[in-house]
């Protein structure tokens, strides 16, 4: 066959064992046809044969990002606020008030701000108040469990002090009963169902400012970790249109009102509404929340005041859901920051597992912050994926000042504990959770070896330094297991005769420069299915 594009001159690393570098590479109708040597390729090239010289620079698969969110983050970056860099209340106060300025729209959004340094000992209503006195406004934080409304808010809202919680939600009250703006979990998502409703149209916007930013930093392909009807709808809509530039799978939320038959239901007419490059196949459970808000469950209570956190699902409930969406041949995919949350996932996927007997499912837990030792070995015996965000671990606010208090010295060794994990016979797919924390795959990689802050944040000691991962193993899990935990291993993930023509060109190597130099990496070219999404060549 004749090839529609070549990369030559390059060095290739496939991660493909049986092949493991090239100089160059033939791929025709998106899909690579031959790996070789410069000369055995080029000579394979017509003069319709597109051709890209590599110049030396490495050559990787596309990076997959199995845990994000595409479809809210890019709308909430592309029209709301960016408070990602705002420290302190004052700086909040600045910048809302300038975004407010520049738009009159009924209601004045944020999104971004870190809950470690704005918090309910800082941030009220009374402080967003004094940005936005006239209209509504909602600011919700990086990590999507906590969030504020104003005053107008809150009056719009119809908020008060006999106004009942939602289930796994709360607004924040003062010593009176009346409502600070704070709020935790489900309370958010109360607050945006009474919102005047985003069209479509600014959804499908949002998509494609999160795709040029995966495509910016090498990432051909994603999993959206929680989707609803309108989710798909738009990535359906997109997907009919050829307007994706990046592989989508998705992870329908369920919900704890949901009973086994009403959610295989629901999923089954979201997963046949799958075409081209998205595909619905996975199912979100919210087992507990976030240490910053207390919304953690831990086995044991917490160390400081001797509170804790329930479930956010009964552990009979938990079993009957993932079994009759493990039956229906559904991926189960957990959030699980507490150590209780992480058993619980685990129980839920063995009772499956008893009631519907082995398959390649890839299950996976994520985020699994604090875990307990005697679970680790029961990820390789279920054959359950960790998928781990490692940027979050190291030494910062949310470590020194909210995890390592709340939880105490022995419980905090087995913080984000990767190196355990592998150990143990773990696969591992690594994830950015972006908008909570950048999408950038490079810091991450970084952070996961080093489990230090990067060149030019404060420097910190290495956050239990025996359970950093090496360069290869954080690799693969952006490229050959993370292909394989979207379901996508036997097309995507690595440079392999038959696979999607999905690769990236970088200005280093990863393996080899110098560590604190990984996350300054480049990505010079991003290609999916043979077609550039990306190029910032110099010719």
């Amino acid at each position: 066959m004749t090839p529609d594009l070549i990369v030559f001159n390059g060095n290739i690393c496939t991660q493909d064992i049986s092949l493991p570098r090239a100089h160059a590479m033939a791929m025709a109708g998106g899909w690579i046809v031959a790996l070789g040597t410069t000369d055995e390729i080029r000579a394979l090239a017509s003069r319709r044969t597109s051709q890209i010289d590599a110049k030396g620079p490495m050559v990787f698969p596309g990076l997959q990002d199995t845990h994000i969110h595409l479809q809210d983050s890019g709308y909430d970056y592309a029209l709301n606020a960016d408070l990602t860099e705002v420290k302190k209340p004052d700086a909040l106060v600045a910048t809302l008030k300038k975004f407010a300025a520049t738009h009159r729209r009924p209601w004045v959004n944020g999104t971004g701000w870190y809950a470690g340094l704005l918090h309910t000992g800082n941030l009220d209503r009374h402080l967003m108040d004094r940005a936005v006195p006239d209209r509504p406004s909602l600011i919700v934080a990086s990590d999507g469990h906590n969030a504020c409304i104003n005053s107008a808010a809150i009056a719009a809202l119809g908020l008060g002090a006999e106004t009942p919680d939602p289930a796994n939600g709360l607004f924040v009250r003062d010593a009176a009963r009346s409502p600070t703006g704070h709020l935790y979990e489900n309370a958010n998502p109360w607050v945006e169902a009474r919102m005047p409703p985003p069209v479509d149209d600014d959804f499908a916007a949002g998509v494609r400012f999160g795709m040029q930013l995966a495509n910016r930093h090498g990432v051909t392909g994603v999993l959206d970790a929680k989707v609803e009807e309108r989710y798909v709808r738009i990535y359906r809509q997109m997907a009919e249109a050829e307007a994706l530039s990046v592989r989508v799978g998705s992870t329908a939320l369920v919900h704890p009102h949901d009973t086994a038959a009403t959610v295989v239901e629901r999923l089954n007419s979201f997963r046949a509404q799958s075409h081209g490059l998205f595909r619905m196949h996975s199912a979100k459970f919210f087992l507990d929340g976030v240490i910053e808000n207390r919304t953690a469950a831990m086995i044991a209570p917490y160390s400081d005041r001797g509170d804790n956190a329930p479930l956010m699902f009964a552990p009979d409930h938990i079993a009957s859901l993932f079994s009759a969406l493990d039956a229906a041949r559904f991926q189960i995919h957990v959030h699980a920051i507490g150590d209780l949350a992480t058993r619980a996932g685990l129980d839920g996927m063995a009772a499956a597992r008893a009631s519907n007997g082995e398959w390649p499912s890839l299950h996976q837990i994520a985020h699994i912050q604090f875990i307990e030792p005697a679970d680790i070995s029961r990820f390789r015996d279920l054959g359950v994926m960790a998928n781990v965000q490692p940027l979050w671990a190291r030494q910062e606010i949310s470590i020194d000042e909210m995890s390592l208090p709340v939880v105490g010295p022995e419980r905090s060794r087995w913080i984000y504990a990767f190196r355990s994990l592998l150990d143990a016979g773990a696969t591992m797919a690594q994830s950015s959770d972006w908008g909570v924390s950048t999408l950038n795959p490079f810091a991450i990689m970084e952070t996961a070896v080093t489990r230090q802050p990067l060149l030019g944040e404060d420097p910190a000691p290495a956050f239990l330094p025996q359970q950093r991962i090496s360069r290869a193993e954080s690799l693969r899990g952006y490229t050959t297991a993370a292909a394989a935990a979207v379901w996508r291993g036997t097309t995507t993930g690595s440079l392999t005769l038959g696979k999607a023509a999905d690769f990236i060109l970088l200005d280093r190597n990863i393996l080899t420069c110098p560590t604190d130099q990984i996350s300054q990496t480049q990505v010079l070219l991003t290609c999916l299915a043979g077609k550039i999404v990306h190029d910032i060549r110099v010719d």
